[in-house]
């Protein structure tokens, strides 16, 4: 069947043109997979997706945003 075929395969590339779209592949999946790599754990270290024995960071960040929110709105009545 595959003889039937231009270039000799289902795709009908040879296997140069095979090898060379791999390494492109390989290569343009490695750089997205080691970016998305990079992006979590700057993710992480931003909020952790686990809490520490302390719980979660989140509500100490709520508190002091409506602290500040607070002292602003004092200080422009």
């Amino acid at each position: 069947m595959a003889a039937d075929r231009p270039g000799g395969s289902y795709s009908g590339l040879t296997e140069a043109e095979a090898k060379e779209f791999h390494a492109g592949f390989m290569t343009m999946f490695l750089v997205f997979t080691g970016i998305a790599v990079v992006a979590h754990y700057l993710v992480w270290i931003w909020r952790p997706w686990i809490p520490g024995t302390a719980g979660w960071k989140a509500a100490a960040l709520i508190d002091n945003v409506t602290a500040g929110v607070a002292q602003i709105t004092t200080l422009l009545t």
